[in-house]
């Protein structure tokens, strides 16, 4: 069997981010590093976006906006992100620009196979394909298995689930600097539901219908909800370009747990995602540059995961909106409709201070908190 240093089992966003940080650092050019894939990661297959002060670089950003809109069924508000920017990276160009780096260090392999097994051993890893082994000092695992947080009842999981379309339509009826964070004005159908819009130019966006809920629709329930809203927009003759789906879990459960000396779970598989949000890539681009850090100091993997107060914070939202889907709406129109823009996104980016923490959490619905403080607390005992 082959040996490496280091194995990643996956190469989506938290594997090739990591293998950047790597490479960025330049002190890992004597360690043989191996990213395993089924896939070839060279489609479109998904879209990332997140809001930041500056960008993460021209080669990865598609496009960016300076304002937003969050609609309900009573108003519509015009959010002016300033001094953030909502940024939008495609799936392909991440990959291509990842790999082009990848492609100079002779010390990186990228196979395509399937992984179909992964272990610590005593004194090494091993990892199994439909093809082959190989064993390793340390792998990197971002292969999710949901049935690790189906078989537990304490955390609550839903799923951040969405069909989008990439139109282009013959009615000019977008404005490409003003994208629509969640429009609420669609049915909610006693769950968190809304649509996603994402426009590049006047006739052209990405429109997802999304939903922050416990199951799965069909899919022409989304589609139809989709067709559905174009109607609304007064768009009647259009071309899907693309299209694009996905099921993001949003749960507050302990990946880190699953870690071992040597093993350690990366991405949605070791709890990378925004719980509260489902936000994924400025969450992965912190933890890759931190576990980078820590990798450089050799010590145990079960060492690494730092739970902190917006964790806390995530697990009393899913408690919500795990036994009250519906009241999704309404919580996050508390907090957009009265708090700023600016605040929200450092909230969530987990960079408060606790009495900023604390003007957020006291625009949301108080008597919803407080008894979501109570349970979380009651059961955490």
């Amino acid at each position: 069997m082959k040996h490496y240093d280091y194995i990643f089992t996956g190469a989506g966003l938290s594997a090739l981010m990591t293998v950047n940080e790597m490479m960025q650092s330049g002190q890992f050019e004597t360690k043989n590093l191996l990213l395993i894939d089924a896939e070839a990661k060279q489609s479109n297959d998904r879209t990332w976006c997140f809001w930041d002060t500056q960008e993460i670089g021209a080669n990865l950003v598609h496009k960016k906006w300076d304002f937003a809109k969050f609609i309900d069924p009573t108003q519509v508000t015009l959010l002016d992100l300033s001094p953030y920017r909502y940024q939008m990276v495609t799936g392909q160009r991440f990959y291509e620009t990842i790999f082009e780096e990848i492609r100079k260090h002779k010390n990186i392999t990228f196979l395509q196979e399937k992984i179909t097994d992964f272990h610590e051993a005593e004194n090494q890893c091993v990892v199994q394909t439909e093809k082959q082994s190989f064993t390793c000092h340390r792998i990197f695992n971002s292969i999710y298995k949901p049935e690790i947080v189906k078989q537990q009842n304490k955390y609550p999981v839903l799923q951040q689930h969405f069909i989008g379309w990439f139109i282009k339509s013959k009615q000019a009826v977008f404005n490409p600097e003003q994208a629509t964070f969640m429009d609420f004005s669609v049915e909610q159908k006693g769950n968190t539901r809304f649509m996603y819009v994402l426009p590049t130019a006047a006739n052209e966006a990405l429109l997802e219908y999304t939903l922050f809920s416990h199951h799965h629709l069909k899919r022409e329930a989304y589609e139809n909800e989709i067709q559905n809203y174009l109607q609304k927009l007064g768009i009647s003759e259009y071309e899907i370009t693309a299209k694009e789906q996905g099921s993001i879990p949003m749960t507050c459960y302990p990946f880190w747990k699953q870690n071992t000396k040597n093993i350690i779970h990366i991405g949605s598989a070791g709890g990378w995602t925004k719980a509260s949000t489902g936000y994924t890539f400025k969450s992965t681009l912190k933890k890759s540059k931190r576990l980078v850090t820590f990798l450089l100091s050799g010590k145990d993997f079960r060492k690494f995961h730092k739970r902190n107060k917006f964790w806390f914070y995530d697990l009393l939202l899913l408690d919500i909106l795990d036994r009250k889907n519906e009241m999704g709406a309404t919580i996050f129109s508390s907090l957009f409709q009265k708090g700023s823009p600016a605040l929200i996104f450092k909230f969530l980016d987990e960079e408060t201070s606790f009495l900023e923490d604390l003007k957020v959490i006291w625009k949301c619905p108080k008597g919803l908190f407080i008894a979501a403080l109570f349970r979380v607390v009651f059961r955490m005992k």
